[in-house]
């Protein structure tokens, strides 16, 4: 269900954080221009790495504390069964304490406004119908990857709460969509067929989710939400008849799972022919489809997704790969394929996230956008490339900081460290040679290592790194440049890209591309959109200017509003408050620009730079109305 609640979450604990230090450039943002190339498909040990490197980054947003993903209660759901089907894909087990995290913390009650903008009664189930059985299924994901007859109990104690809501007195039968009864529609009663199905699948003996979900499909198929083109439109009018609303994927996706999960219970063609015909039409519709990649209606270049339409291509693809184990179809297989290719090649920016538009586009009033939510989406397609018997060996390599800024003083060369980091699974020793490429002037040390790492097996990856000094030239040029390394042992081979940026002034929109590299700690602050991040509650974000060494004064100009809170430190560890909003306001009248002088708080640090860190946090934490910054201004003087 959409919903329109701001950000409550919690800093990342330090474990956590060092996964996405892993986390690098392997495809810079600019490739979203790049002409179409050709694709090949990955080796079975390199979709497990690229899923690996993808899923550490999804899992750095996960809020130990509140047990979710910031801002998004049914989000929150889909993102953890996603990582489920990780897990169940590579056998990569890493992430299990975080769903036993979400279960014990969050199956009881809690007003609106902490993990949803409804009450939540209890067992994860609200007046949000089709959010009640979207953690329906992450608990029955959690049942097939730990055996745990609780997480079977739990989906079964939402099943019973959702068929409540199933009447026939209303179009002759479906599931309400809402507490409220006002709608019924697509994804409710996909979601429905779907948790039922699986239900009857994992529960010896069982009559009842067979018949309940046999009946259901029936009224589905019936319904006349599928129209004469096999696409699903969103749902019935008050006259029961099909509204006309946009064909989302989501919809699309679900019927198609619905319908596998059904006929593997009942093993009826008309079922599995309905399912080929709804995949057909999938593959070929302008509706969902645009060059052969999977594209939502609001991935126009005129549009930007909201957090709900974000989602809603992955779950497509959860689903899709269900097609394809199942059927086999090299259709079906080469689909699949080409999204992850295009995700993998066009649609990742320089800190290894994926974005809402998989075929890369950007505009500058829409550009693509990169959250936990694009990347969960994205992920699910990564996991589909992966063989259902995965490979017990793999290879990956990130570097570390992704995206390294340099602010080059008048003269004299700068030197930065980049870690490479290397991880592996499998049963025998690893001994990963790298080698690196720079651009032109620039000299990077060691040029050729190596690292030895000691896996046993798939369900724990080892890390290992490999520091670089590298040496920027004064007279480097302005913006990314390009650092590839590439690790290889025996026949597998892996390479990654950091995007070092090279800088002269400081000017950027927050909630862009050009925002990340200045991005020093998101912490759990959000972004929705162009000119938008906030930080509520306890949550903060921290720039870090890294000015030059021969700067003798600094200002920073922020367009700022809502209840802010800017502190300054020269180490991020001793903060001064510059700027503070000290009534509570929370309808943006506030908004100016504020400027900063930073001249106090240069340097020196480490490496020659003087660098200035700026943190903007929330004055009053108990409403969620922190401060909200659009646009970000700085420059210095230099001796």
């Amino acid at each position: 269900m959409i919903t329109h609640s701001r950000p409550f979450g919690r800093a990342l604990r330090a474990a956590l954080l060092g996964l996405v230090a892993l986390a690098v450039c392997l495809v810079p943002a600019a490739a979203a221009h790049a002409s179409p190339a050709k694709k090949t498909t990955p080796s079975a040990s390199t979709a497990v790495a690229r899923a690996r490197v993808a899923a550490d980054v999804l899992m750095s947003s996960y809020d130990p504390d509140k047990a979710w993903f910031p801002s998004s209660w049914w989000n929150s759901a889909v993102a953890l069964e996603t990582i489920g089907d990780y897990m169940q894909r590579t056998g990569d087990k890493r992430y299990l304490p975080q769903l036993e995290n979400t279960f014990e913390k969050d199956q009881g009650t809690f007003p609106a406004g902490v993990l949803s903008g409804d009450p939540l009664l209890g067992n994860f189930t609200s007046r949000a119908i089709d959010d009640s059985e979207w953690w329906g299924l992450t608990w029955l994901q959690a049942y097939d990857l730990t055996h745990q007859k609780k997480y079977l109990d739990m989906s079964i104690k939402i099943a019973d709460y959702v068929y409540g809501y199933w009447d026939t007195s209303t179009c002759g039968g479906g599931v309400w969509w809402n507490a409220e009864r006002t709608y019924k529609n697509a994804v409710t009663n996909g979601l429905w067929i779907r948790l039922t199905a699986e239900l009857h699948n994992r529960i010896h003996g069982d009559r009842l989710w067979l018949s309940r979900s046999t009946t259901a499909w029936k009224w589905f198929v019936g319904s006349g939400m599928i129209n004469s083109q096999g696409l699903v439109n969103d749902g019935l009018n008050d006259d029961c008849t099909n509204n006309g609303q946009t064909v989302y994927s989501y919809n699309q996706g679900l019927a198609i799972g619905a319908g596998l999960e059904l006929w593997r219970a009942t093993k009826n063609p008309e079922i599995l022919a309905t399912v080929r015909s709804l995949a057909s039409a999938a593959m070929t519709s302008s509706a969902l489809t645009s060059n052969g990649i999977l594209t939502e209606s609001c991935d126009a270049t005129d549009q930007t997704c909201d957090d709900n339409g974000k989602q809603f291509k992955g779950i497509f693809m959860r689903y899709w790969t269900d097609l394809v184990d199942t059927t086999h179809n090299p259709k079906y297989t080469a689909f699949l394929d080409r999204q992850a290719e295009s995700i993998w090649n066009d649609d990742r920016d320089a800190a290894n996230r994926l974005g809402t538009r998989w075929s890369g586009e950007t505009s500058d009033d829409h550009p693509n956008v990169f959250d936990w939510r694009t990347q969960a989406s994205a992920l699910s397609a990564l996991i589909g490339v992966i063989p259902q018997q995965a490979p017990k060996q793999s290879l990956a390599a990130t570097m570390s900081p992704a995206q390294p800024v340099i602010m080059p003083a008048a003269s004299g060369s700068t030197r930065i460290t980049i870690d490479l980091g290397v991880s592996a699974t499998g049963s025998r020793p690893i001994t990963a040679g790298s080698s690196v490429r720079l651009p032109s002037g620039w000299s990077v040390s060691p040029a050729r290592s190596s690292v030895r790492l000691n896996p046993h097996g798939t369900a724990k990856p080892v890390y290992g790194s490999i520091p670089l000094q590298v040496t920027v030239p004064a007279d480097a040029t302005d913006g990314d440049n390009l650092i590839t390394a590439t690790v290889t042992d025996g026949d597998q081979t892996f390479s990654t890209q950091a995007d070092v940026l090279v800088a002269h002034k400081i000017d950027f929109d927050t909630g862009t591309a050009a925002e990340n590299p200045w991005l020093f700690d998101a912490d759990g602050s959000q972004s929705n959109g162009v000119q938008n991040r906030f930080a509520d509650g306890n949550s903060h974000f921290t720039y870090l200017f890294p000015f030059p060494s021969d700067a003798v004064s600094a200002t920073v100009t922020l367009t700022i509003d809502a209840e802010f809170l800017v502190q300054v430190s020269s180490d991020n560890q001793s903060w001064t408050t510059v700027l503070q909003e000290d009534q509570p306001v929370t309808d943006g009248s506030n908004k100016a620009d504020r400027t900063v002088d930073l001249t106090p708080y240069l340097g020196p640090g480490s490496g020659g730079d003087k660098p200035v860190y700026v943190k903007v946090s929330d004055n009053f934490p108990d409403d969620g109305w922190g401060g909200r910054v659009y646009h970000v201004t700085a420059s210095d003087t230099e001796g």
